[in-house]
C-alpha cells in the first residue's frame, strides 16, 4: 500500500479539483472560442475558393437601380447593393423586401453564392420610408443625455430597417462639430467627446445586438476622421487639427464604437492636412485597423473611388467603394489594373475581402439571406411611436422662462399658434427624412406640434399661420420657426470668406415680432438642427425652447410645453451670441475658450 502524505494528498486533490473544473467548463470555452474560429476558418476556406473578379465583386456596392441590371449582381459578383435618393424598391415594406429578395436571389444563383448586403442611410430611425417611426436627429439624442434612450431607439431602427429589407445602416454619425455654419452638425450628438463616446456604444449595441438575428442589423461609425472639425465648417473640406488633437478629440468616439463591436467605419469626404481621408493610410490602416484593432468594413462614402484616389484608397485601407453613379465599371476595370501592375498587392485585395465575408458570417446571412416578413408589423408600431415621443420630449432644452409662463395652462381661453413649421412634419423633422433633403409637407404616420396642442388644450386653438397679428385677445402665442430642411453640403453656411447667416429668416423674426410686446405671452419653439444665433429673439421673448429636429413625434412637444412631463434636455452643444463668433475657423464651441456663448455646453432649466 502506498503511503501518502497530508501535503501530497492535498496537492492531489488540488489537481484533481482543477482537471474537474477544466473538464466541466470545457464545452462553454469551446462554443466561446469557435463562434470567432469557426467564421474565420469559413472567410478563408471560401477566399481561396474565390476568382479575382469575384473579389472585386464583393468589394463593389451599387443602387438597386441606375447602376445595374439584375443580372448584373450575379455575372459581376456584386458585394453590397444600397438604397439611395432616387425610385423607391415598392409602394410598401412587402414590396420593398421582394426586391431585396429578388436581387438576393441573384447574388445565391452564383457560383460560391455569397449572400448581398443590403445598406441604407437609416440616421434616425428607417427614415426612408414613409410610414416609419422617426427620432429626433442625432443632436435631439444628444440633448437628451440618455444612453439608454439613444439604445432603445437604435433597437427600434434595426427592426425598422430589417423589416424594409436592409442588414446594414450607415449609422451612427460620430463627428464632433466644431462650427454651426457645418451643414451636418444635426447628424452628430454633441461637440462634447465624452458625451459622443458614451452615444456612440449605445448606438452600436442598439443596432447591432446579437448580430445574427434576423432584428438587427450592421451598425457604421461615420465619418472617419475630421468631418465635423473642416476649417469653417465647410462640408469635405480641410481639417487642419494635428494628430495629437485629433487623437484626444475625435478618435475616443471611434474607439469606443470599435471595442463595442461596430461592424463597419466609413470614410469621410473631408481632407486631415490637406491629404484626402480616402486615402489617408496612417489613419485607416495603421490607427484604426493595426492599433485599434477594427476588423470590419472600411467603406467609401459617395464615389469615394473616382473623387479621391482611385487605388490609393484601396491601399491606405479602404475594403468596399460605394460604386455608384457609373462608378461601377470604373472601380472594377480600375482595381483589376492595378493589381495587374502589381500597383495594389493581392494581400491587401484578399484582407478587404477577407472583411466583408466576415461581416456576412456574423450578420448569419449565409444560414439567413432574406428578410424576415414578421417584422413587417412592428413598422410605426404604436409602442414604437411611444419611445420616439419620449425622445422627443427628453430632447428639448428650455433656454427661457420668464415669469414662469411654462407650462401653459390647459384651461387658456385661446392660444394662437404661430407659423409653418407648427403643423408641417416635414419641415419638422429636417434633411434625411423620406427624402435626402428632407420634405416639406406632412408625411404618412406623423404629428405635427399643432396637433399636439389641439390634443391637450381646452380652450380655442387658433392657428395663424403666417402671424397675421390678429389674435391679440389670445392669452398665449405658441411661435414656431426654424430652418428648412437640408442635407450635407446643401446645409453649409457661408464660403469660408466671412458671409454667414446663421440666424432667423427676416420672415421667421416677423412672426416674432407681430406678437411680442402686445401684452400676450410669447413662447417661441425653435426648429432647427443647429443652435442659431436668435440672442435679439430671446429677449423679445418670455419663453425660448430649443426643439431641434424632433422627426415624426411632434405631439411630444405640447407634453412638455402644457407641463404633462418636465423639461428635462441639457445642450448638446455651445450656444452661440454673436454671428461675429464666427469669423474665425471655429465657433463657440465647447473647445474654443476665446469666444464666450450666450449659454454652456449643458445649460438647461426646468420647471
Amino acid at each position: 500500500m502506498i503511503q501518502l502524505n497530508s501535503s501530497t494528498l492535498n496537492k492531489i486533490i488540488l489537481i484533481s479539483f482543477f482537471f474537474y473544473a477544466l473538464s466541466s467548463c470545457q464545452k462553454p470555452l469551446e462554443k466561446l472560442v469557435t463562434e470567432d474560429t469557426i467564421i474565420e476558418k469559413k472567410v478563408d476556406s471560401l477566399l481561396s475558393l474565390m476568382t479575382l473578379e469575384e473579389k472585386i465583386g464583393q468589394m463593389s456596392q451599387v443602387r438597386h437601380f441606375s447602376d445595374i441590371t439584375d443580372e448584373d449582381i450575379a455575372t459581376k459578383f456584386i458585394g453590397s447593393v444600397i438604397h439611395t435618393q432616387g425610385p423607391t424598391p415598392g409602394k410598401d415594406a412587402e414590396e420593398w423586401q421582394a426586391r431585396f429578395i429578388t436581387l438576393q436571389k441573384k447574388a445565391l444563383s452564383t457560383r460560391l453564392g455569397i449572400p448581398l448586403l443590403f445598406g441604407v442611410d437609416a440616421v434616425h430611425g428607417q427614415n426612408t420610408f414613409e410610414g416609419a417611426t422617426i427620432f429626433p436627429h442625432n443632436i435631439g439624442m444628444g440633448a437628451t443625455h440618455n444612453s439608454k434612450l439613444v439604445q432603445e431607439a437604435a433597437e427600434i431602427t434595426a427592426i425598422e430597417t430589417q423589416a424594409t429589407g436592409f442588414n446594414w445602416t450607415f449609422s451612427p454619425c460620430i463627428a464632433i462639430p466644431y462650427n454651426e455654419k457645418w451643414g451636418r452638425v444635426y447628424e452628430a450628438f454633441s461637440e462634447s467627446t465624452e458625451l459622443t463616446e458614451e452615444m456612440a456604444i449605445a448606438s452600436v449595441k442598439g443596432h447591432q445586438g446579437k448580430l445574427s438575428d434576423s432584428s438587427t442589423v450592421m451598425a457604421t461609425a461615420k465619418h472617419y476622421i475630421g468631418d465635423g472639425s473642416t476649417d469653417f465648417g465647410i462640408e469635405g473640406g480641410n481639417t487642419s487639427l494635428n494628430l495629437k488633437e485629433v487623437s484626444e478629440r475625435l478618435l475616443p468616439p471611434y474607439r469606443a464604437a470599435v471595442k463595442a463591436g461596430v461592424g463597419s467605419i466609413m470614410v469621410s469626404f473631408n481632407a486631415m492636412s490637406n491629404k484626402a481621408m480616402h486615402a489617408h493610410k496612417e489613419l485607416i490602416t495603421d490607427t484604426l485597423k493595426t492599433s485599434m484593432g477594427f476588423d470590419g468594413i472600411v467603406v467609401t462614402d459617395w464615389k469615394g473611388y473616382s473623387r479621391f484616389g482611385k487605388n490609393d484608397i484601396i491601399n491606405a485601407g479602404v475594403d468596399m467603394v460605394m460604386a455608384v453613379d457609373g462608378d461601377l465599371a470604373f472601380f472594377q476595370n480600375g482595381l483589376k489594373k492595378g493589381i495587374d501592375s502589381e500597383y495594389v498587392a493581392m494581400e491587401r485585395v484578399n484582407d478587404a475581402v477577407k472583411r466583408i465575408l466576415r461581416q456576412k458570417f456574423r450578420l448569419g446571412l449565409f444560414k439567413n439571406p432574406f428578410p424576415n416578413a414578421s417584422l413587417i408589423q412592428q413598422i410605426g408600431s404604436s409602442e414604437h411611436r411611444a419611445k420616439a415621443r419620449q425622445a422627443v420630449r427628453e430632447s428639448l432644452v428650455l433656454l427661457k422662462n420668464q415669469d414662469k409662463v411654462l407650462p401653459i395652462d390647459k384651461s387658456a381661453k385661446k392660444i394662437v399658434v404661430v407659423g409653418e413649421h407648427a403643423n408641417n412634419s416635414g419641415l419638422q423633422s429636417g434633411g434625411w427624412t423620406i427624402a435626402w433633403q428632407g420634405v416639406k409637407q406632412n408625411y404618412k404616420g406623423a404629428t405635427t406640434i399643432l396637433d399636439g396642442i389641439k390634443k391637450i388644450a381646452k380652450g380655442d386653438v387658433v392657428y395663424d399661420m403666417d402671424a397675421t397679428g390678429n389674435h391679440l385677445d389670445a392669452d398665449v402665442a405658441i411661435i414656431v420657426v426654424g430652418e428648412t430642411p437640408y442635407a450635407e453640403v446643401f446645409g453649409d453656411i457661408g464660403d469660408g470668406n466671412g458671409t454667414y447667416k446663421l440666424s432667423l429668416s427676416e420672415k421667421h423674426k416677423s412672426y416674432i415680432q407681430n406678437y411680442s410686446n402686445k401684452g400676450i405671452d410669447v413662447i417661441v419653439v425653435l426648429i432647427s438642427g443647429r443652435p442659431l444665433v436668435v440672442t435679439p429673439e430671446i429677449v423679445q421673448t418670455d419663453a425660448f425652447v430649443a426643439a431641434w429636429l424632433p422627426g415624426s413625434e411632434g405631439d411630444g412637444i405640447a407634453e412638455v410645453l402644457f407641463g404633462d412631463f418636465n423639461f428635462t434636455g441639457k445642450l448638446p452643444h455651445s450656444w452661440p451670441k454673436y454671428e461675429k463668433d464666427f469669423e474665425g475657423t471655429y465657433g463657440p464651441n465647447f473647445w474654443n475658450n476665446t469666444i464666450t456663448p450666450l449659454y454652456e455646453f449643458g445649460y438647461g432649466l426646468t420647471y
